[in-house]
């Protein structure tokens, strides 16, 4: 595996992210010497769902409006229905997540976790994958969707669901490894 010794990764997340697509990431990442922060709109706790209920509460580590890009190295999306929804109608996560992609950091994001992507503005020509129901939104968001358990384009890391997280986790971790990748032409 990789080692993430010295890298620092933003999970950026609501209340209402689907628990494992959260946990797993984070377990590998640590695994692989990465300090991970959780970033949120919430102020102290964030609320996982789990398939039909809700479930664990996890610490937030920095409020979303004290997050910079250039505290990280990286950003995880989490999928779950609830939390995109929230984050793409937060302006500082949809501007949290645009510096990322425009830096070039590599941004991971799992199942519905693209929709707050689709906010940024910046996924055209973009090629990516996601749970099959947000297809058409980040079609119409000038991305080409594909149907893989993971998909790589320039640093940006996009998986179908908690069945692709052995997929995904290896390859977020490997982006990450590389580093900054040339920021994709703005259209």
């Amino acid at each position: 595996m990789k080692s993430l010794q010295g890298k620092k990764v933003a999970i950026l997340t609501e209340t209402g992210f689907e628990e494992v697509e959260l946990t797993s990431p984070k377990r590998a990442l640590e695994e692989a010497g990465a300090e991970v922060q959780i970033v949120s709109p919430q102020k102290e706790t964030v609320k996982a769902w789990d398939h039909d209920h809700w479930s664990i509460e996890l610490k937030v580590d920095k409020h979303i409006d004290d997050a910079q890009v250039n505290d990280y190295d990286a950003l995880v999306l989490p999928g779950g229905v609830l939390n995109p929804d929230k984050l793409r109608m937060n302006e500082n996560a949809v501007r949290f997540a645009k510096d990322f992609i425009e830096s070039g950091k590599p941004v991971a994001a799992i199942c519905h976790g693209p929709q707050t992507l689709i906010e940024t503005g910046l996924l055209q020509g973009r090629m990516l994958t996601s749970y099959p129901s947000v297809k058409t939104d980040l079609e119409n968001a000038g991305a080409e969707w594909v149907d893989r358990a993971v998909v790589v384009d320039n640093g940006l890391v996009t998986s179908r669901s908690p069945k692709d997280l052995p997929a995904f986790n290896k390859k977020m971790i490997e982006e990450i490894h590389e580093g900054v990748h040339i920021p994709a032409p703005t259209h």
